[in-house]
């Protein structure tokens, strides 16, 4: 039976009469963390949940939500980032499988989930620093030396640039599907062929945060959520068996205070891009550092990033995976596919494999069988001293 420690905190109040006309919703603190116990409650390991006082990162007194597996084992410690609108209870259905190898970590990033939820800068760059400090303050909060730094999302956004920006730090980058690699198109609209009254619909929304029809379905939230998205909740039904459980859990994260949300919408550039894309900054990550990206096959984000910073990251190791099968949760929809690839990563790093800029091959390999579920787009550098 998994157990956890928790604390209740109370929920930063929003006093905008903007936010008061979309805050009808049923929303609290205690459903939202009645709602991730009941989730755990399906894990097979036990579990701890707490919060890490990161100090004034970007509010007087910042917390961030964490949770915890296998704690006690010496490798290198997995740390996961989610993706927008998510938090630590969608790692549902791989928390068990990672935990099997290594201390696991877990964490509602700054202004989603249970975490506090400050304001954000407005200015893309001063907001993705703000989330980034956040990251290493809680890293710093919580002692580990390096670890193996894993983002779905916008969370693998984040995880690039946290490596970036501390490399010292991490000691395998793995990105789910990331968010805001590639350069927005000049002309999307006649690109792909999107009907003008989208555009215009599209261009009047654009001050909203891209998930507010959330709150403003008020207590008909958590039927939005499961009407709009029913691939979501299906799942998760091999694990948890209460079907409501999933979409009450992801509108109570989203019912709060939009804090992260607002801190994305200054990110984004379209919902489908970063104002500051990363593929013009990967280059600054750290050659030694190695990457595992994993895509699903049937996923709205461009893919095409990874196999350009396979191509640029010839002396650096990369592995590049497209999950067939899979949309962009590549997470949830084969999950036991995506747990064997990163477990495979984590094993990669333990077994200290290093790069050498002096001494490099280059394997490229592709396979794509009927029997597969994985088309494997691999560059694996070899030592060969």
């Amino acid at each position: 039976m998994a157990t956890a420690d928790c604390e209740i905190v109370a929920p930063t109040r929003n006093n905008s009469w903007i936010w008061g006309l979309f805050n009808w919703t049923s929303k609290s603190a205690i459903m939202l963390r009645n709602a991730e116990k009941r989730i755990f409650s399906y894990l097979k390991n036990a579990y701890r949940g707490w919060y890490v006082d990161i100090g004034p990162v970007v509010s007087e007194a910042d917390k961030i939500w964490t949770i915890s597996l296998n704690s006690e084992s010496q490798k290198t410690p997995l740390v996961l980032l989610h993706g927008l609108g998510s938090g630590v209870g969608l790692w549902i259905l791989n928390l068990d499988s990672f935990a099997e190898h290594r201390p696991i970590y877990a964490i509602d990033i700054l202004g989603f989930g249970r975490s506090s939820r400050p304001k954000f800068s407005n200015d893309a760059e001063i907001a993705e620093r703000q989330l980034v400090a956040s990251i290493e303050e809680w890293r710093r909060e919580m002692k580990l030396n390096q670890m193996i730094l894993l983002g779905h999302s916008m969370g693998g956004f984040l995880a690039a640039s946290y490596a970036i920006s501390h490399p010292e730090r991490v000691k395998h980058l793995i990105l789910a599907d990331p968010w805001g690699f590639p350069d927005k198109p000049a002309d999307i609209g006649n690109k792909y062929n999107i009907p003008m009254w989208v555009r215009v619909l599209a261009f009047a929304l654009q001050p909203l945060n891209p998930l507010w029809a959330v709150r403003a379905a008020g207590p008909f939230g958590q039927w939005v959520v499961s009407k709009a998205r029913p691939d979501i909740i299906r799942k998760y039904t091999t694990i948890v068996k209460e079907e409501e459980l999933i979409p009450q859990y992801i509108h109570q994260c989203n019912a709060q205070s939009p804090a992260g949300e607002s801190a994305f919408h200054a990110m984004m550039s379209g919902f489908g891009w970063a104002k500051n894309p990363m593929i013009h900054r990967i280059k600054d990550l750290r050659k030694d550092i190695p990457i595992t990206m994993l895509y699903g096959s049937r996923s709205w984000v461009d893919k095409a990033s990874g196999e350009s910073i396979k191509l640029a990251r010839i002396h650096s190791y990369v592995n590049l995976q497209v999950i067939n099968g899979a949309g962009h949760h590549v997470y949830a929809d084969r999950p036991e596919i995506f747990n064997q690839f990163v477990n495979d990563a984590c094993a990669f790093c333990d077994a200290g494999h290093k790069v050498s800029d002096e001494s490099m091959e280059s394997e490229v390999t592709t396979t794509n069988t009927e029997e597969s579920p994985i088309d494997i787009n691999v560059v694996k550098q070899k030592d060969t001293q």
